[in-house]
C-alpha cells in the first residue's frame, strides 16, 4: 500500500523514471507473491502424489486434496486480464522440483503411518514420474 502512495506522488510530480521503476519493483513483488503460493500448493499436490505412488492406493481426501491444489495453481498463475500464464511449463517444472524434496519429507510422515524415512520413501518412488503426472494434472486442468 505505501508503494502504491509513493506511485501516485512520483505521477503527480512527473517524475515518470522514477515512478516507472516503482512500477517494475511491484511487478516483481507480485509475481514473486504468485510463485510462492505456487510453490505451496505444489508441495501440496506432490505430498499427495508421493503417497499415491508409494502405497499404490489412493483416497478420496488426497484425490480432493490434489484438485484442489492444482486449482489454486492455475488460478494464481492465470493472468487476468491480458490472459496467459505467469509462469509457463518449464518454470513450474523448476518450482515443483525445488519443492520435492520438502514434500518427500512431509510426504514420509504421513506414508505407510510414518514408518520411513524420506530416503527410504524416495528408493520406492519415480521421481521423475511424480513430476511429470504433477505438471501434465496442471496443464490438463489449465487447457
Amino acid at each position: 500500500m505505501e508503494e502504491l502512495l509513493e506511485l501516485r506522488q512520483l505521477l503527480e510530480q512527473g517524475k515518470i523514471p522514477e515512478a516507472l521503476l516503482l512500477v517494475d519493483e511491484l511487478e516483481e513483488m507480485s509475481l514473486s507473491d504468485k510463485i510462492n503460493k505456487i510453490d505451496s500448493y505444489g508441495v501440496i499436490l506432490l505430498i499427495h502424489l508421493i503417497k499415491q505412488q508409494a502405497e499404490k492406493r489412493s483416497t478420496r481426501s488426497w484425490e480432493i486434496s490434489i484438485e484442489n491444489a492444482v486449482r489454486e495453481i492455475n488460478k494464481i498463475n492465470q493472468r487476468c486480464k491480458s490472459g496467459g500464464y505467469y509462469l509457463n511449463s518449464i518454470e513450474l517444472r523448476e518450482i515443483l522440483q525445488q519443492g520435492d524434496l520438502i514434500a518427500l519429507k512431509r510426504a514420509s510422515l504421513e506414508a505407510f503411518e510414518g514408518r520411513y524415512e524420506a530416503e527410504e520413501l524416495a528408493a520406492m518412488l519415480n521421481e521423475t514420474e511424480i513430476l511429470t503426472q504433477a505438471l501434465q494434472l496442471i496443464q490438463k486442468t489449465s487447457a
